[in-house]
This record gives C-alpha cells, sequence and structure tokens, in this order.
C-alpha cells in the first residue's frame, strides 16, 4: 500500500457518513422542536460529539442552511401556480393554504417562513419569491376589487407571520386543520366587502419595521 493513497478514503468515507447522519437528525429535531433545538441534543442524537457537529456545521445558521436547503422548494412550486392563475383571489387564498399546511406539519419551516434568521443564505430566495408572489396577488386582487385597497403587502405579511406562528401549537390541541378556520377569518377580513366606513388606524408597516418584527419573533438562539 503506498502512504497517502488508501488511508484517507476511510477517513473521508467517515466524514460523509457523519454529515448524512447530522443533517437528518437535525431534520427531525427542527420540525418536531423547532431551530432553537440545542445543538449538543443533534450532536447526540446523532452519536457524534460536538466538535465532529462544529466541524461540519460551524454555526447554527450554517447547520439550518444545510438542513433546509432544498426543503421548502415545494413552496415555490406552489407560488409559480398562484402567479399564473387566472382568478387573483382564489390564488391568494390557495397558495396561503399550501404555505399554512406545510407551518402546521413543521416547526422548523415555520420557523423560516415566520420569522426572520440570519446568515441562512439558501433561503433568501424562497423568502424572497414568497414576497414578490404575495406582492403580485395582492396588486391583483386589488386592481380586480376582490380585496380592500387600503391594505398593503406588509399588512398581508405581518399578519400572516402572526397568525403562522401559532399554526403549530393549533395543530397540536385541536382538531387536525383547525388552522383553515383562522385562515379563513384573516382572508375574509381583506375582502373588498369587509371594508368598513372608517379608514384602518395609522399607516401599515414599512418593509424596515416588519423585518424588524421578523427578527424579533425569533428564533434566537446562536450556537
Amino acid at each position: 500500500m503506498t502512504p497517502g493513497t488508501e488511508r484517507p478514503e476511510p477517513v473521508r468515507r467517515d466524514a460523509r457518513r457523519n454529515r448524512e447522519l447530522l443533517l437528518a437528525t437535525a431534520r427531525k429535531a427542527f420540525a418536531a422542536q423547532g431551530l432553537d433545538v440545542p445543538l449538543d441534543e443533534i450532536a447526540r442524537g446523532a452519536g457524534v460529539g460536538n466538535a465532529t457537529l462544529y466541524r461540519h456545521f460551524p454555526t447554527r445558521a450554517a447547520l439550518i442552511d444545510a438542513v433546509f436547503e432544498n426543503a421548502l422548494h415545494g413552496t415555490i412550486a406552489a407560488g409559480q401556480e398562484a402567479r399564473g392563475a387566472a382568478d387573483p383571489w382564489a390564488a391568494l387564498a390557495g397558495y396561503l393554504e399550501s404555505v399554512f399546511t406545510v407551518l402546521a406539519a413543521d416547526r422548523g419551516a415555520n420557523d423560516l417562513m415566520t420569522t426572520a434568521v440570519e446568515g441562512v443564505t439558501s433561503l433568501d430566495a424562497i423568502h424572497a419569491h414568497n414576497h414578490e408572489t404575495i406582492t403580485l396577488l395582492v396588486g391583483r386582487a386589488q386592481q380586480g376589487g376582490a380585496m380592500r385597497p387600503d391594505v398593503t403587502v406588509e399588512d398581508v405579511l405581518l399578519c400572516l407571520a402572526t397568525l403562522g406562528r401559532t399554526v403549530p401549537s393549533l395543530a397540536a390541541a385541536a382538531p387536525p386543520h383547525a388552522w383553515r378556520r383562522q385562515l379563513a377569518l384573516f382572508l375574509d377580513g381583506l375582502r373588498a366587502a369587509a371594508l368598513p366606513t372608517a379608514d384602518l388606524p395609522g399607516p401599515g408597516p414599512t418593509a424596515e419595521e416588519l423585518a424588524a418584527v421578523l427578527r424579533d419573533l425569533g428564533p434566537h438562539r446562536q450556537n
């Protein structure tokens, strides 16, 4: 055996196996507990030490990035379908139903989609796509007279984020799909027929204010 030609392969194989174990364990832990789950708990579940975890994923954000890199592409597909629908109100309702189905089933995905998580770069495109989809659908619904005209995109995104945060708890404590009632009530409040005689109090949140609220919602654990 020539030195340096055979030995490294088992090491590389072990490293790949450890990385896959960490990703699989983290995926389950995030789905069940959210993104604040302690990293040492993930390491123990994968059967490796903390040093091994940090060697593969130096930060919590790096681990989250790797776990969810391809996990939410279904949301992008749902957004693309909604953008091409002829009825903007039905498209908005259908898109939000698909998003909330994910929020109810996976606490980690819920954290990602309803808060701001710093440093998870692979999800930037998903957040941007969601914002673009909501912006397009809200604009079309308002132009068509289906949605009250005094609602801003940031109003909708903030309400969806705060309502979405309750969905996992509601799904656990109430009958399956109980969140559909709350989503229906929210959508009814956006309809043009719901427009009251008085204007909404105060201006809607700015994009900067919305981002600050989402950061404050969490998660906040960094390591």
